[in-house]
């Protein structure tokens, strides 16, 4: 058994005790992320049906269209075409008494034809049986999320140096993938935010045509995607000089960051995360504009499940990554966000953005 088939191994195994944890036999998978982070086969088929069946019992199969090849694989490949009944086929290898575990993205045309094929076969939302174990990352993925962000480090700095007045949200965020470009990116991880100002109070503005004035605050969120795998990271700068207000705004957020993240280790709630980065900035009297969750998962995707929020109670896991990003966000003056991503460690954790989280003025 080679390496790479040893891995996917490996990681369906991880599955099928979760499988069994909650009492299934069988379970579709049909996220292409999921699907390549089991097998390695890569394919986004778009409208046409793609599913990965586990089974407790070690017979995987794997049904996929001859729209789009695949490579041999040691599970069984059910072949179909645009015309033939792919739910038809899907149903005979399924065990028609037993729940089937459905993930969180298969839709509802296949779905409920598969119910109506299947009346015993009670479905069951199951995707927690991957998504768990891809939010752990094993030695390979922890590198490759520790590259990705070494990457939004550099051209954070690089975005830091290219700003003058009169330079444009718009440019600046075209400025940015185009350096992710240049580094070998397939694509940013998400839309890149550049905010001036008072666009600064909308946790997700979309750079606009606004120029950059003296005293605007500058909030950069942005992420690179390489080799599969995610990078985000903010930081919050000022033109030229910056108001007593919003210098002791980014000190409270960015001591937020730092509280929050001075507790990850392996057993903590995600809750209490939350909690410490919350009440601090309450403290301070910003609590309501803090509007948003801590942090959420990151991975193949920029948000995968799984999230850093005072309603998760799970605990942290070594290999888990995530974003700690407190923010507080004034309507009609400035907002200010500072973001890390962290890696739960055997006992402790690893903060893998370098770029400094103190109040920057650029000039």
């Amino acid at each position: 058994m080679d390496e790479s088939t040893q891995l996917y191994q490996a990681r369906l195994e991880r599955v099928i005790q979760r499988m069994t944890a909650m009492g299934l036999t069988q379970l579709l998978v049909t996220d292409p992320d999921s699907v390549w982070y089991l097998t390695g086969y890569d394919n986004d088929p778009i409208e046409r049906m793609q599913v990965f069946c586990v089974r407790q019992d070690g017979r995987h199969c794997f049904f996929l269209n001859r729209l789009f090849p695949a490579p041999a694989a040691p599970w069984e490949q059910v072949w179909f075409t645009d015309t033939d009944d792919a739910v038809g086929l899907l149903a005979a290898r399924l065990d028609p008494a037993a729940p089937v575990g459905i993930d969180k993205t298969w839709t509802a045309r296949f779905l409920l034809p598969l119910m109506e094929r299947l009346p015993g076969a009670r479905p069951v939302l199951a995707s927690d049986c991957v998504d768990h174990c891809r939010a752990c990352k094993d030695e390979a993925e922890q590198e490759l999320m520790r590259a990705a962000s070494r990457i939004n480090d550099q051209v954070m700095e690089e975005v830091a140096g290219f700003f003058r007045e009169g330079v444009t949200e718009r440019e600046a965020a075209r400025f940015i993938e185009s350096r992710y470009t240049a580094l070998g990116c397939s694509s940013p991880s998400f839309p890149t935010i550049v905010s001036f100002g008072a666009h600064g109070a909308d946790p997700h503005h979309e750079p606009d045509d606004t120029p950059l004035a003296p005293g605007d605050s500058i909030v950069i969120d942005m992420g690179c995607r390489k080799d599969r795998y995610c990078s985000d990271m903010t930081r919050t700068f000022f033109w030229q000089e910056a108001s007593e207000e919003a210098r002791a705004v980014h000190d409270l957020v960015r001591e937020a960051n730092e509280r929050a993240e001075a507790l990850v280790r392996p057993g903590v709630p995600l809750c209490e995360l939350d909690k410490a980065a919350r009440d601090h900035i309450a403290a301070a009297g910003y609590g309501e504009y803090f509007t948003h969750r801590l942090g959420h998962f990151i991975g193949q995707r920029d948000h995968e499940q799984g999230d850093v929020s005072s309603a998760n109670t799970a605990l942290a896991e070594p290999g888990m990554i995530f974003s700690i990003e407190p923010g507080v966000y004034l309507p009609g003056k400035f907002g200010v966000r500072v973001e890390d991503l962290v890696l739960v460690t055997e006992d402790g954790c690893e903060i893998l953005n370098r770029v400094d989280k103190h109040g920057r003025i650029l000039k």
